[in-house]
This record gives C-alpha cells, sequence and structure tokens, in this order.
C-alpha cells in the first residue's frame, strides 16, 4: 500500500471539540500504519482492573481486521486498544493497524480515558473517577466541563472532587472552557480590577480594560452599567462564600475528637446522631485501603458510584453550613429551644 492509499483516521475521540484536541496536542487526523505487535508496549492505562481477558476472547473470535489502535511514538505505549493489541496476539497476528500519537505522555493518558470512555469496552465508574482525580492534578486549568467532556463524569461531580482535594489539585487563577475561552476562576476579583480601572482610565475600551483585568468585554460592560447604576460592580452570585481557615496540622480526626468535646453536641440527641454520622464517615489511609480489599468485583461500579452520590450529598452539606447566615449564636439557641 503506497502512502497516499493508506487511510487516515482522527484523533478527536467522541464529542471531543477541536479546541480539546489542539489543547492536548492532537494534529486532527493521523496516518494509519502497520506495526509489529512485539514492538508495542502495555503501559499507562485507565483501566484499574487490567485487561478483561473475556473481552480479548471475544475479539480474537472475529476475523476481521481490527481496528487500528493508538500509540505514543516516543514511547510505542499503547494509549487506546490495549484489548484488540491483546486479541491480535491471541489469534497470532504478528501486525497490527497503528495511529501514532506524538504528544507527551500526560496528553496521552486524557487520550487514553476519553477513548474508553466513548467506544469499546467502556470505562467503569471507578475507573473514571481515579482517571478524573489524576487529571485534576496534571491538567488543573482545564474547566469542570472539559473534563467531564473526557472522563464521562458529570461537570458537579468533577467540582466537588476539585474542592475536596486536599490540596493535591493545583490552584490556578483561570481555566479552559471547551469553548477555547479562558476565564478566571474567581470573577470577582476580575470585577473588582475592572471597577478600579474604569475609574482610573474613563476613556479606554472595553477591550482594554477587558484585557488588563482578565475578564470578557461583555463583563466589562456589566461592571460599567452597574457603576453607572450606583450598584456594587460584583453581583452577589459571584462573590464567593469565604471558608474557614484550618489550624495547621489539624486532621479531620482531630477536629472530630474535638466536637466530641463541645457540650453542644455531645448533650443533644440532634448533635450526638451528628457525630455518630461523621465518625462513620471518616475512614483514614489504611481504613480505606482494607475497605477496598473487601468490596465483590461485581459490586464495584454500584460501590463506586454510591460513595461517589454520599460524596456529593456531603459537599452541599458543607456548602449549605458555610452559606447559612446564621450566626453561633443563633444555632445555640435554636438547639437549646
Amino acid at each position: 500500500m503506497n502512502s497516499s492509499d493508506r487511510p487516515l483516521v482522527r484523533l478527536s475521540a467522541g464529542s471531543m471539540s477541536s479546541t480539546e484536541v489542539q489543547a492536548i496536542g492532537g494534529t486532527g487526523q493521523s496516518e494509519v500504519v502497520r506495526a509489529a505487535t512485539v514492538s508495542l508496549l502495555i503501559g499507562d492505562h485507565p483501566r484499574i482492573g487490567g485487561v478483561d481477558v473475556d473481552h480479548v476472547e471475544r475479539l480474537a473470535e472475529s476475523q476481521t481486521r481490527l481496528p487500528p489502535i493508538l500509540v505514543h511514538r516516543p514511547t510505542m505505549r499503547v494509549i487506546d486498544g490495549v484489548h484488540r493489541l491483546r486479541a491480535a496476539e491471541l489469534r497470532g497476528d504478528a501486525q497490527i493497524d497503528i495511529v501514532y500519537f506524538d504528544g507527551t505522555e500526560a496528553d496521552a493518558f486524557v487520550l487514553a480515558v476519553r477513548a474508553n470512555v466513548h467506544h469499546g469496552l467502556p470505562l467503569s465508574s471507578a475507573d473514571r473517577a481515579a482517571a478524573t482525580l489524576r487529571l485534576l492534578r496534571t491538567h488543573p486549568q482545564w474547566s469542570d466541563r472539559v473534563l467531564a467532556s473526557v472522563t464521562g463524569l458529570a461537570a458537579k461531580t468533577i467540582a466537588a472532587m476539585r474542592t475536596d482535594s486536599g490540596g493535591a489539585v493545583p490552584a490556578v487563577e483561570s481555566r479552559l472552557g471547551r469553548d477555547g475561552k479562558v476565564r478566571p476562576v474567581d470573577s470577582a476579583a476580575g470585577r473588582a480590577r475592572a471597577s478600579r480601572l474604569l475609574a482610573a482610565r474613563p476613556d479606554a475600551s472595553l477591550r482594554e480594560i477587558a484585557s488588563a483585568a482578565g475578564i470578557s468585554p461583555a463583563t466589562v460592560r456589566d461592571v460599567r452599567a452597574r457603576l453607572d447604576r450606583g450598584e456594587d460592580p460584583v453581583p452577589s452570585r459571584a462573590r464567593r462564600t469565604p471558608k474557614p481557615v484550618q489550624v495547621r496540622g489539624q486532621t479531620a480526626g482531630d477536629l472530630l475528637r474535638a466536637m466530641y468535646r463541645d457540650p453542644s453536641l455531645r448533650m443533644s440527641g440532634s448533635g450526638r446522631s451528628l457525630l455518630r454520622l461523621l465518625s462513620s464517615q471518616l475512614l483514614d489511609d489504611h481504613a480505606r485501603e482494607q475497605l477496598v480489599m473487601t468490596v465483590p468485583p461485581h459490586c464495584a461500579d454500584l460501590v463506586a458510584q454510591v460513595a461517589l452520590e454520599c460524596a456529593a450529598g456531603w459537599r452541599r452539606f458543607a456548602d449549605e453550613l458555610a452559606a447559612s447566615p446564621r450566626s453561633t449564636d443563633d444555632r445555640i439557641a435554636v438547639e437549646r429551644g
């Protein structure tokens, strides 16, 4: 087959936008070539449980030519198509169709997750959750919606995971959206900068102010209109509720033990119920590892989904507490009736 006759395939899997493909180094199209199966390596992939032998055998039973697999050229590691490679080896194929990807290893993992979410043998809920945590660390500048399009998890679930990461996810001032636009994480700060710039440079254009403040021209227009009406340039919905500062060195276990010494909790039925509930939810590393080992493999997906839902529920509970207008004294007064 001449090079001009070889088919081209798109690297943009599923509904991935062209912006997202460019963000991970995708070139849009790549040539299908033949490669020796022994030259390919099985390395980093998003499946916690490894290769599904039954799926490999089903693929091997088919005598049709297998679709091309995606390979990271610098390392020759398979990004997408481990099961197809194993099936080709099982039926004795010396070569297999491949497509090369020339990006970084971190971006190769992004493609591996995206591909396995949207075709072939789908990733389990546990696989997707683990992949999301990893991508939050390697691609913190991506918005929750971009990560949702890659992993298949809901954007709200990813936002909760980002917040609950315990500092494992690097903090960024802005994030890249699916439309290719970079937006500040805290729009209130950008609006405040814009209001100061508008006061100092009343003749500047919207685009000039927007560029200097790190927000969109449309947001600058809204800030100017609010200032003209004598309103706060930052609407209430854009203000972030400040979170209480945690004392350095205090773990969740330390805080829970302090709560057990609080009479307002110990001496009331609702307080004791809350303490028991929190105690049952607290898992240290050892307890978590032991608990993972007790889950039957056929229940792993269901347990992972329930755990994610529980985590999201506790996240909403925490947000409601933080946003509650009642003071500490008001809460104690209500508790005492």
